[in-house]
This record gives C-alpha cells, sequence and structure tokens, in this order.
C-alpha cells in the first residue's frame, strides 16, 4: 500500500505541534496510509532538492517559521487569500503536479479570537512584522478590528516598542504576540511592554503554544486581562490544510 505523505516545512522544527497533531489523526481515524513527518530545512533554497526527491510522494505540507514568506517564490500557485495576505502556511501538491499555496493561519486565528471578542474591543496591537503577522492581520480586517503594528525597528507601518504607553493601551484593547519570543525553552522571555497598563478590558493572545501560558501571557494575566494561547488556533488551521489537501 503506498502511503500519502503530508509534512511540514521550517527550520529547527523538532517541537513541532503539526506532527504530533497529525500521528495522532491518522490513528485515531485509522488512516493507515497517511504519514506526517518534518522537513527541516535550514535554507529555504533546500526546498527545491526536496520537492525534487519526494514530490510523487508528497500530497500536502504545512509551513511554519521562517518560511512563511520565502517558500512563496516556489510555488506554482497562490488562492487569492494567501496572495493578498503574503504569506503561506499550507502548500498543496495538486493531481496535475502543481504546488499551490494557502493561508489557513488567518482562518485558525479568527476562529479562536472570535468567542472572546465583546463590544469594546475595536483595536489591537500585532507584535511583530513577520509571516505569522499577517494573517492575523487578514482576520483582524475581516473582523472589523483596526490595528497597528509594533516593531523593533518602527517604519511608516509600525511603531516602535518603547512607543508603547498608557495612553496606547486606552486606544488598543486586543495585543497579540506574533512573535516567536517566549516559546520554549526560553520561556523567560516576554515582549518589552509596559504591562502594568494591561486591564481586565484587554484580550492577551499569544501565538505560542509551548509552554502554554508564556510569559507574555501570565504577566497580562497578573492584571485582570483575559489570555488565550496559540494551541486552539493551530488545531483550527490544521484541521483547515486538511480539507485544502482532501478536496
Amino acid at each position: 500500500m503506498s502511503k500519502k505523505r503530508f509534512g511540514l516545512l521550517g527550520k529547527n522544527i523538532s517541537y513541532s505541534f503539526s506532527k504530533g497533531y497529525f500521528t495522532e489523526k491518522f490513528s485515531t481515524e485509522e488512516l493507515a496510509d497517511c504519514t506526517y513527518e518534518n522537513f527541516d530545512i535550514p535554507v529555504i533554497n533546500d526546498f527545491v532538492t526536496l520537492i525534487k526527491e519526494k514530490h510523487q510522494e508528497i500530497y500536502g505540507m504545512n509551513v511554519t517559521i521562517p518560511y512563511k514568506e520565502a517558500v512563496m517564490p516556489f510555488l506554482d500557485k497562490l488562492s487569492k487569500k494567501a496572495a493578498l495576505i503574503g504569506a503561506v502556511n499550507t502548500i498543496k501538491f495538486t493531481r496535475k503536479g502543481l504546488l499551490k499555496g494557502y493561508n489557513t493561519d488567518y482562518y485558525g486565528f479568527k476562529k479562536a479570537l472570535k468567542p472572546l471578542l465583546q463590544p469594546h474591543h475595536k483595536k489591537a496591537l500585532i507584535l511583530g512584522t513577520g509571516g505569522a503577522s499577517k494573517g492575523v492581520a487578514y482576520a483582524l480586517d475581516e473582523l472589523d478590528i483596526r490595528y497597528h503594528f509594533v516593531s523593533r525597528i518602527p517604519n511608516e507601518y509600525s511603531i516602535s516598542y518603547d512607543q508603547i504607553n498608557a495612553d496606547t493601551f486606552d486606544e488598543y484593547q486586543i495585543i497579540i504576540n506574533s512573535t516567536p519570543v517566549g516559546t520554549s525553552p526560553n520561556i523567560e522571555d516576554a515582549p518589552l511592554l509596559p504591562y502594568e497598563f494591561f486591564t481586565e478590558q484587554h484580550i492577551a493572545f499569544d501565538l505560542i503554544y509551548n509552554p502554554a501560558e508564556t510569559a507574555f501571557l501570565k504577566k497580562a494575566k497578573a492584571q485582570g486581562a483575559q489570555i488565550k494561547n496559540g494551541l486552539e488556533m493551530l488545531v483550527f488551521q490544521a484541521e483547515k490544510s486538511w480539507e485544502i489537501w482532501n478536496r
């Protein structure tokens, strides 16, 4: 019986949520012909070699840091939303042998955030400007929530961390960490924010899921903020990826 191979494209991804999630899914649903593995490559150009060697066996990939944007030039097609977002986290290997990029991050984030929203949650700060932040921004657009990016190096599209103060927290009621800061094993690290300005009116959402409660979330929670990590978002985006691969 030939195997249907799926996997995660990334760098230093031994911690991968996706491999464990899909391996358990395949076992639970008795999909004995499906496997999921990590495609851990040091540079994106190695993607070309990977595809040449394994193209006939692979049905789909997820994509994680740092390749959500870098992989795009290597794909044959993009979904409309992936093109608009400017980042890809799902690749479908089509029956015609083409590679088509999708973004399911925005879907997962939107579905995970929506139950937390109250009428006063009108504006959000997105910490980070990498590939993950783009899916977050697209989801916020769909939810009609205005947002601003925060970056270590400010530009016309973002402010710097040291520009954030009490007035900023009054204006922005949702703070989203889309950076890897605080990921295990560096669990003491947190974005450089004035955490004393979080209140019970704020949502702190961290795309990180390991640890389950990052230093960012702990500090926000201590001030009364509602918190959520990225695990549910990952489950939602993973199931959306599975749907795309199988249609």
